[in-house]
């Protein structure tokens, strides 16, 4: 059975903080990782979403943490087909191409000039083989949006993607349904083919954006991400993180999850993530997995 890693989606929540998690001596951001990955052995980087993250702030991600550890990053928002503020982009891309930029408020990737697309692309790739030079390097995730639907330029993007990021381990998470019910085989092999993982979702059910808890690993690292099951606030617009997410796995939920994850672990390394944010929730259900895993700690 290959590594299970457990963790949770970020480490410095407001809601962790206010959670009791960290001892009161642990003020600083390099504090509260160092005791975060003493406890875990995986972590989300979240901001890379948002921007690109500095090389010192890598610096003390990376020196903060065991050799062990391992940081799955997000892909940049811009590179998910995602809206995304001009302002988000380095200043040095902003400064050479800003004004060939047409667009008023967020802008999509179409709206760059290609020579902006390539150095952004390479700049996140540099960023990535920082982690991976450590030898810290999880997964880059791409988190795909409920309008990236399973069509011929969906696939083709994904294969770009894979292009782009060579001798990285990749995994995507879908937010539409289709890629893994009306054409589940398909996707699956195409993935299977790039050596991308399939990001496998908890999530509530019966909604055009919801995917099916679908565990299959198509690379050597399968990432299981659990959202809740929160159906009242899953699509609602305009709500913090944290109530969007509400919601405490019962043990009964979680044992659903159990031979599926084992069954992952048979060929491929697994990171079992908590994304329901909300209080100390995260917290609570990890430490009920790693019982249920039967492992002689958090760790995995």
């Amino acid at each position: 059975m290959k590594r299970i890693r457990l963790g949770i989606s970020s480490w410095s929540t407001p809601e962790l903080e206010k959670s009791g998690f960290y001892p009161t001596e642990a003020r600083l951001a390099a504090d509260r990782l160092r005791y975060y990955s003493s406890k875990f052995s995986v972590a989300e980087i979240d901001s890379s979403y948002h921007f690109f993250p500095t090389a010192r702030n890598i610096d003390l991600w990376l020196e903060n943490t065991p050799t062990d550890f391992a940081f799955d990053v997000k892909a940049f928002s811009l590179f998910t087909g995602q809206p995304t503020p001009l302002s988000s982009l380095p200043k040095s891309i902003r400064d050479k191409y800003g004004s060939q930029v047409k667009a008023k408020g967020n802008i999509y990737l179409h709206h760059l000039p290609e020579e902006a697309i390539d150095e952004l692309w390479a700049r996140f790739d540099r960023t990535v083989n920082r982690f991976h030079d450590a030898g810290k390097l999880g997964a880059v995730l791409f988190q795909f949006p409920p309008w990236f639907y399973p069509q011929t330029a969906s696939y083709d993007y994904i294969s770009g993607c894979r292009e782009r990021l060579p001798g990285h381990r990749l995994s995507v998470e879908f937010r539409v349904g289709g890629w893994l019910a009306g054409q589940k085989e398909e996707t699956l092999e195409f993935l299977r083919r790039l050596d991308i993982g399939l990001v496998c979702v908890d999530e509530p059910q019966l909604f055009r954006s919801s995917v099916p808890p679908v565990a299959e690993a198509t690379s050597s690292l399968a990432i299981v991400r659990f959202h809740g099951r929160n159906e009242e606030t899953w699509e609602k617009k305009g709500i913090p993180a944290d109530e969007k997410f509400n919601y405490l796995y019962t043990e009964r939920e979680l044992l659903e999850w159990l031979p599926r994850i084992k069954r992952l672990a048979e060929t491929a390394e697994v990171h079992v993530i908590f994304k329901n944010k909300h209080a100390d929730y995260p917290l609570q259900n990890v430490n009920q997995m790693q019982s249920l895993l039967g492992a002689t700690n958090v760790k995995g």
